[in-house]
């Protein structure tokens, strides 16, 4: 019983670190500007990582040995595991979604050139998702940027009018 007992008072006081936890990121959220549904995105990640934390705290406290849990554990990452080494590219774009939460110095509303030799990547942010940006281009179309590259390209703030100047033409053009 004594077991029982101290497994809810763990799960209870995982949950209230969560609800801190929760607040924290609404505040820096508030202080910064970032939109709703980025903090949503956020938030959700943090509960089904405390949900995790708490049931494994949970297997500990009632007297599940380590060799039992970290049998379970490993047999459920190894599934995981497979699993995401067929998308890896999705959990290196949610981390980078993370990152960009807490340390990318642009928002919703900005005009941003990325600078991409191959293509001409600029105009407005429109939307920081989870795992893409929408980055809305001068002539209306709009450009779904991944995260992780962003992170990894340099990133210029334009001035608020700006516009993309007209492209050169090439030398094969000029001639005919």
């Amino acid at each position: 019983m004594l077991k029982a007992l101290l497994a809810i008072a763990v799960v209870v006081a995982l949950i209230y670190f969560n609800r801190a936890l929760n607040r924290l990121v609404d505040d820096f959220a508030e202080r910064r500007s970032i939109a709703s549904r980025r903090v949503f995105a956020l938030r959700k990640l943090l509960n089904f990582s405390m949900v995790l934390l708490s049931i494994l705290a949970a297997c500990f406290v009632l007297g599940l040995g380590y060799h039992q849990v970290y049998i379970f554990l490993s047999s459920v990452l190894a599934v995981i595991g497979i699993a995401l080494f067929a998308q890896w590219s999705i959990l290196s774009h949610l981390t980078a979604g993370v990152i960009i939460f807490f340390a990318f110095p642009y928002r919703v509303g900005d005009r941003v050139k990325v600078v991409d030799a191959d293509e001409d990547i600029s105009g407005e942010i429109v939307e920081i998702a989870s795992f893409h940006v929408l980055i809305r281009r001068d002539d209306g179309g709009t450009i779904t940027y991944p995260n992780s590259s962003l992170l990894q390209k340099p990133v210029i703030k334009l001035p608020p009018g700006w516009v993309a100047p007209p492209k050169a033409l090439k030398e094969d053009d000029q001639a005919s």
